[in-house]
């Protein structure tokens, strides 16, 4: 990389001596992007246009040691490059990631010296996971792994094809959420690959035989008889559609079928939605410390999830009542607001419910409220509390956990590592973000923010969940393109079940 760089800029070393020369003489420091760009802008007539500019165009940060200066440079989304370029000699020197950041903290701590200094590389902690290497990748995780899966499964031999069986087997509900209904999809005479295509082929020469809007209730017996149990659908022409996809997937994979199949498969029914900083509730609370956007946001996000929950459940032929459950702190010391209340229905909803979980320490509950920034010594016995107060109201373990900000998040990956349950993580509201160069200067604020837990929070959430949603591609990779968000969620979690099963 030094040496495409070193050519790249070379030719045009008189005209960009004075750039860098300019950015060396705001002295010691960090230059953002936006500062940048001006300066750029100021020379755009006397530097030559092209490739050489794009790449200036696309310099994210520079960090200024005289005579250096190191580029952070993102020549494509997902893709940064790194040099160090000493303005006086116009020696260009390529850097990795761990050398660049080093340099950056000379800012603060000086030379280390040749000390040794502790260095975390925090990579997903599940390596085995599919990563896109593309930038056209970057926001359609779902068909990025659409495309994985179906490369996986489309070899000629029952080998590969075998996690898909084990997925469908999965299936066993807990009495208590459908008294007559003890496994979906498959039953135990289904126990191979064969059985399971022989089955298919008897089914839909059934099917072809009944009127199109034929109820399942109507052929549940006849179903059963072959192997297959309730969730395929819930009239014939449903569980047709349904039959005909998995039988083509089967033959001939491919990402289309395989995204329509998983979208129709019954897996979640109880979600659990972690926030716990905050007044959270329905009314009076809106400009109350740590109160505001989020509350709106998540209680929004509960009745349009509630709604898509039902109307699938519904589609897929099921008699089961789902449960959202909204996670967050109980204040006996409410002032005036509904935080106090254990449980709390959410307006406009049947299944939904806010569930509040105090603080605790050894000394009693905490009665006050506390700012996001102090909860961080809690959070262990809280997360503790929530799963027992979870089994108690569920009866069971939730399907999915989805947590928001850097302490939900923290709380929904401890809690999915102790039930074993698939997590969601929301990056939204980065405190990192928020703070220009906190993750630098974060020891000048450590005493009123404590950024050293809260983004070592953020870390750990970010890298222990299994998918992580943004709403625009913009938090991911720098420019202002929407992506999906609410279904995205729930077919992604769909693709963990299957990855789990394998």
């Amino acid at each position: 990389m030094a040496e495409r760089f070193d050519e790249t800029l070379t030719p045009h070393r008189n005209e960009i001596l004075p750039f860098l020369l300019r950015i060396e003489g705001k002295g010691k420091g960090i230059l953002q992007h936006h500062q940048i760009a001006l300066l750029i802008e100021d020379y755009r007539k006397k530097l030559a246009d092209g490739a050489f500019y794009e790449i200036l165009r696309a310099i994210q940060e520079a960090i200024v040691l005289p005579p250096w200066v190191a580029l952070a440079i993102r020549p494509r989304p997902g893709v940064w490059q790194y040099i160090k370029v000493n303005v006086h000699t116009f020696v260009v020197e390529d850097l990795t990631v761990s050398k660049y950041l080093h340099f950056k903290e000379q800012l603060v701590d000086g030379s280390a010296n040749g000390n040794f200094a502790l260095e975390l590389d925090f990579e997903p902690f599940n390596a085995s996971f599919p990563r896109p290497t593309l930038s056209n990748s970057i926001g359609n995780g779902a068909e990025f792994l659409n495309r994985h899966l179906s490369a996986t499964l489309f070899h000629d031999d029952n080998e590969n094809m075998h996690p898909l069986l084990e997925f469908l087997k999965l299936h066993c509900l807990p009495r208590h959420r459908m008294p007559n209904l003890n496994m979906m999809m498959l039953n135990d005479k289904i126990q191979n690959l064969n059985a399971l295509r022989h089955a298919l082929r008897k089914a839909e020469e059934y099917l072809d035989t009944l009127p199109s809007e034929t109820l399942y209730a109507e052929f549940e017996h006849e179903f059963r008889e072959i192997g297959l149990e309730p969730g395929w659908g819930d009239t014939a022409e449903h569980v047709l559609e349904m039959i005909r996809i998995l039988s083509d997937l089967l033959e001939a994979p491919n990402p289309y079928n395989l995204e329509k199949f998983l979208g129709r498969v019954p897996m979640v029914f109880n979600v659990v939605i972690l926030s716990p900083h905050g007044y959270f509730a329905q009314d009076n609370v809106l400009g109350y410390p740590d109160t505001g956007g989020q509350v709106v946001y998540i209680l929004d996000q509960v009745r349009a999830l509630e709604n898509e929950m039902i109307h699938r459940i519904k589609q897929q032929g099921l008699d089961i009542t789902p449960r959202i459950l909204i996670i967050t702190r109980l204040l006996p010391d409410a002032v005036g607001t509904t935080c106090s209340e254990r449980v709390e229905k959410v307006h406009g909803t049947e299944y939904s419910d806010i569930l509040r979980v105090p603080f605790r320490t050894e000394n009693g509950i905490v009665r006050q409220w506390i700012s996001r920034f102090e909860v961080w010594p809690y959070l262990e016995t809280y997360t503790e509390d929530v799963a027992n107060e979870i089994t108690k109201e569920l009866r069971c373990k939730p399907d999915l956990i989805i947590g928001n900000y850097s302490d939900g998040n923290i709380v929904a990956s401890l809690l999915a590592h102790k039930l074993g349950v698939t997590q969601c993580t929301i990056a939204h509201a980065l405190e990192k973000t928020k703070y220009p160069n906190s993750d630098l200067y974060w020891k000048e604020l450590e005493d009123k923010y404590h950024f050293s837990c809260q983004f070592t929070a953020d870390l750990i959430a970010m890298n222990h969940t299994d998918f992580i949603i943004t709403s625009t591609f913009q938090e991911i990779a720098g420019r202002y393109t929407y992506i999906h968000t609410c279904i995205y969620m729930m077919y992604l979690c769909m693709y963990i079940y299957i990855r789990c099963a394998s």
